[in-house]
């Protein structure tokens, strides 16, 4: 019989955010093209700032104090970025010039730079808006590593601003993830390309590159992969058009 636990809500005064991110930054961003043939996808301006740039805002905002970003693609160019314009932050690079890991293969190939307590796992080109609490802190207080492999941020499909798809997940009433979407139906959370990862989870892994599916459905199958509804905006930004329309939504506040 599998004993369902309540979860606090809102983060308190005296919460432990994890000290290490991942975040992805080696993706091809073959969506965004144009604008990618010259700079990698976290390199697009977004309201007058790069996208990694709004991702390292909202870590250094929440009190993260490293972060390990895998690169590929026009590598040297992000590197350079992240060397002249990241700062509060110590920042370890995961090279992946040599081939592209995908997302659970990039995990993989950091395990050993990112320690052995949970950590923050976040796509660089992911633009949120905090709502009444940080996102970040949001879950870090719900984390729950008696009874959590994985914590992931997501909204509703109807709040996914930009986003086409169908929806990523079904969650139950104590927000376990009980599911993926269906082909050919609608699920009703998106996931925004944050959450917080437990170091047990990357275990017995497949060679070469693969997603982080492998690990979710693991976490999933077990019970143990949760959901946290996002209070604030979220945008999907991955092509050239979603970028005006995020700028005006955020300009219209």
């Amino acid at each position: 019989m599998r004993h369902h636990r309540r979860l606090i809500l809102q983060p308190d005064h005296g919460v432990t955010v994890p000290a290490t991110a991942m975040v992805m930054a080696a993706g091809l961003g073959q969506r965004m093209r144009p604008l990618t043939a010259t700079r990698p996808k976290p390199l697009v301006e977004v309201a007058g700032k790069a996208l990694i740039d709004h991702v390292f805002d909202r870590l250094r905002a929440a009190g993260v104090q490293r972060a390990v970003v895998n690169v590929h693609y026009l590598a040297d160019l992000l590197e350079a970025h992240l060397r002249g314009r990241v700062t509060g932050i110590d920042i370890i690079v995961s090279d992946e010039r040599a081939e592209l890991m995908e997302t659970g293969g990039g995990i993989v190939q950091a395990r050993g730079l990112l320690g052995d307590k949970p950590f923050l796992c976040v796509n660089s080109d992911n633009l949120w808006v905090n709502g009444p609490v940080d996102a970040i802190a949001a879950l870090a207080a719900r984390w729950d590593d008696a009874a959590m492999d994985a914590l992931l941020l997501m909204v509703p499909l109807a709040r996914a601003n930009c986003h086409p798809g169908m929806g990523d997940f079904h969650l139950d009433g104590y927000g376990r993830i009980t599911g993926r979407r269906k082909a050919g139906r609608l699920a009703p959370f998106v996931w925004t390309g944050l959450q917080i990862l437990s170091p047990r989870l990357i275990a017995d892994w497949p060679q070469g590159p693969f997603s982080t599916n492998i690990f979710w459905s693991r976490a999933i199958a077990q019970g143990r992969a949760f959901g946290l509804v996002h209070q604030g905006l979220w945008f999907d930004v991955g092509t050239p058009g979603a970028i005006a329309q995020t700028e005006a939504m955020l300009a219209d506040g």
